[in-house]
């Protein structure tokens, strides 16, 4: 089956400003510049569908010469603020006929086509053990709260645990859902009911949500912290 990797990229961005396209540590064009490179060195990924009412992010797209990107403009009204990631996901169903849809995003741009590669025939392998979808995640060790007191230890037992020896917990970082097409028609979702948890370290695993996230990473791309060059 063939792997699709879907690709939101919509104007508009409040948090930070232009932050698809936005120069950053040498990059002219930006996190795009840097996703598409990524994802047009991987291996294991067949077509990509850059999905956007940019027109900056399509004057920059239509110059790169694949045959492998297909740029589709998006209606505004798909491509807003208000638009929920539920709408997003039963748009996404729509736009693959068959195989299997990987969602990412240009805010994670720590990853290499090596690591997309490596999920995606982690994802394969998994399928075989009856998981039905994958997701990226990031495993949490520390001391977790909540209102009413700590989430992943018991301090009538220990107070003071070792961070070790904690349960952990999976934060979801959005860099990659890997799902059937199936999954997106009949659960209008973008993983399925068992989906498998491909753990992240934390550098691979970041995630540009606020303008402090853009300049940390600014800072590390700057650093050469985390390789995020076509590397197979």
């Amino acid at each position: 089956m063939a792997i699709t990797c879907f690709l939101p990229c919509r104007k508009g961005s409040e948090r930070v400003p232009k932050k698809n396209i936005r120069p950053i540590a040498g990059y002219q064009y930006g996190l795009l510049e840097i996703k598409l490179n990524q994802l047009l060195s991987s291996r294991r990924i067949d077509h990509i569908i850059l999905s956007t009412n940019d027109p900056d992010v399509i004057a920059y797209a239509r110059s790169v010469d694949s045959p492998r990107l297909e740029i589709r403009t998006r209606a505004d009204e798909l491509a807003s603020s208000s638009t929920s990631t539920d709408q997003l996901i039963e748009y996404a169903g729509t736009q693959v006929e068959e195989g299997d849809l990987l969602w990412t995003h240009v805010t994670s741009p720590f990853l290499t086509a090596r690591h997309y590669d490596d999920m995606i025939e982690t994802y394969l392998a998994k399928r075989e053990e009856g998981y039905d979808s994958l997701m990226s995640v990031n495993e949490l060790r520390g001391f977790l709260w909540n209102d009413t007191g700590p989430i992943n230890y018991d301090r009538n037992v220990e107070k003071w645990p070792r961070t070790q020896t904690l349960e952990p917990l999976y934060e979801i970082n959005s860099a990659v859902f890997l799902a059937p097409l199936e999954v997106y028609r009949t659960r209008n979702d973008r993983i399925g009911a068992e989906p498998y948890k491909y753990v992240l370290d934390k550098i691979q695993g970041f995630d540009i949500d606020w303008e402090d996230d853009f300049l940390m990473a600014e800072a590390m791309l700057a650093a050469g912290v985390g390789k995020t060059g076509v590397e197979t």
